[in-house]
């Protein structure tokens, strides 16, 4: 499957609410820690066996156990995996996502830490009673179906475990059948060895026939150096598209990247579109310099009609003379839609006005600002004048939004012809365009260098503003 197409329907699965990640041990390497086989490896080597041999390394397990006891293979899992380690860049675009269901076959707990550092509640199950219980306000449920570190003697290692899963874990298959049915799953670092999976896939693949929702996972390509010789290597490279033809069965889309860190790409990419649909606006207007009020709010009124019938969501502190009219062609434009959800389109959020001491208000609204402007990937600036005593001046609260989006990264278009300070940014970004705008096309320059130019009436800025956003998200 070819990468563009992926990420549109992954994406467009994220937005409804309909995606779910599955992660396996790939996705924890990067942290540091080890993969399944060289968990194992100091085990294998009491027995005897070469692991570059092994194909079946739960059955290694197994034959340790029988050797020994399962309290070795607990205290090698704890060693290698109970220290402390920082969830990686994979993790944390992962956690920024508004995905709401995880499934992971790792016992560490890189994704909790992850997602508690967006501040999210994880509602983790790592054994079967878990699942009768509901963390209140929660945000997120990992379900960890072979256990946690924490727990290292009940987690799921040796063959004779992965027989008796049916049986000791047979409401974990039911919650994962149900999520592979009614859900979009991305599985990431996974290689479906997994005999627990491979049960459940085939499952709903024999009681749900070709009628089942379609999954997607990453393949990192073999490369050479993975292999003893030329014919191995050409062996693998067999195997491997013979796998991804198999998951077909299941619905599974194989999308093959060459480098592990083009996974990371793909991430970034998919991170960067969702909050691409998101525009910040920021503005404020006293007043109206050449244009009348009435023609400004008019032409607002009919930006927000035309930013919600784009599918676009506004994200507003509802600046002064600016915000209200925005807001309100936002909320006319979605209550026309059917099924609405106001929040789908709309992040509203009005500053706080009654904090006396100064240095705490400034302090306050820096971090209000900062907190809205992060949930978005667009941010529009238009007008931003103030009166202060009897003076006009530029808005300082509208280039300290621009500060705070340009240092998150945010795509920022200043609308230079509304004026103020808006026109003083719109300066800026064209005066150092690699600054501001690396690596992006000419044609979307050229758009945001209209927006400099004079126009007779604020409606003109409507369909620029609308064809730039296209753009953008398209980049």
């Amino acid at each position: 499957m070819q990468k563009q197409h992926f990420l549109k329907l992954f994406l467009n699965e994220i937005e409804d609410g309909n995606a779910a990640i599955f992660a396996g041990a790939g996705l924890s390497i990067g942290a540091g820690f080890v993969d399944w086989k060289n968990l194992l490896a100091p085990l294998a080597e009491e027995l005897g066996l070469d692991l570059s041999l092994e194909q079946d390394l739960v059955s290694v397990a197994q034959y340790f156990c029988n050797g020994t006891n399962r309290n070795r293979i607990t205290q090698v899992l704890i060693d290698e995996l109970g220290i402390s380690a920082s969830p990686t860049r994979n993790h944390e675009i992962l956690a920024a996502l508004p995905i709401d269901t995880y499934w992971t076959t790792n016992y560490d707990r890189l994704i909790e830490k992850a997602l508690e550092n967006e501040r999210k509640v994880v509602d983790s199950k790592y054994n079967k009673d878990h699942l009768a219980n509901t963390k209140r306000g929660r945000d997120v449920v990992l379900y960890k179906m072979h256990g946690d570190v924490e727990n290292a003697h009940d987690t799921i290692l040796t063959k004779d475990e992965y027989e008796k899963y049916p049986f000791t874990h047979a409401p974990f298959i039911t919650a994962l059948s149900g999520d592979l049915v009614s859900k979009t799953f991305l599985f990431l670092g996974f290689s479906f060895t997994d005999p627990n999976l491979d049960y459940i896939l085939s499952r709903i693949r024999v009681n749900f026939k070709d009628n089942q929702r379609n999954h997607y996972c990453i393949f990192k390509r073999c490369s050479r150096n993975q292999f003893d010789s030329v014919e191995a290597f050409d062996n693998g490279k067999i195997k491997q598209e013979l796998v991804a033809q198999d998951l077909k069965r299941f619905h599974i889309n194989v999308i093959f990247v060459n480098n592990y860190h083009e996974i990371q790409e793909i991430l970034e990419t998919l991170y960067r579109q969702y909050k691409r649909k998101t525009v910040f606006i920021s503005g404020s207007a006293d007043v109206f310099g050449e244009w009348e009020q009435s023609e400004v709010e008019d032409a607002l009124f009919k930006l927000g009609n035309a930013m919600v019938d784009k599918e676009f969501k506004v994200a507003s502190g509802i600046g002064l003379g600016i915000g209200n009219a925005l807001i309100s062609g936002v909320i006319a434009s979605a209550y026309n839609k059917q099924h609405l959800h106001l929040d789908d389109y709309l992040i509203m959020r009005p500053f706080p006005q009654s904090i006396e001491d100064p240095e705490d208000r400034k302090a306050i609204w820096k971090r209000y600002r900062t907190e809205i402007i992060s949930k978005s990937g667009i941010a529009l600036f238009f007008m931003g004048n103030k009166k202060q005593g009897g003076d006009l001046i530029d808005a300082n609260g509208v280039i300290e939004e621009f500060e705070i989006a340009h240092e998150q990264g945010i795509f920022l278009i200043p609308i230079g012809c509304s004026g103020y300070a808006s026109n003083k940014l719109w300066d800026r970004v064209m005066g150092d365009v690699e600054k501001y705008y690396p690596n992006t096309n000419k044609e979307l320059l050229g758009k945001i260098k209209e927006l400099g130019a004079q126009v007779d009436s604020p409606k003109q800025i409507i369909s620029q503003v609308i064809d730039l956003l296209d753009l953008v998200i398209k980049e």
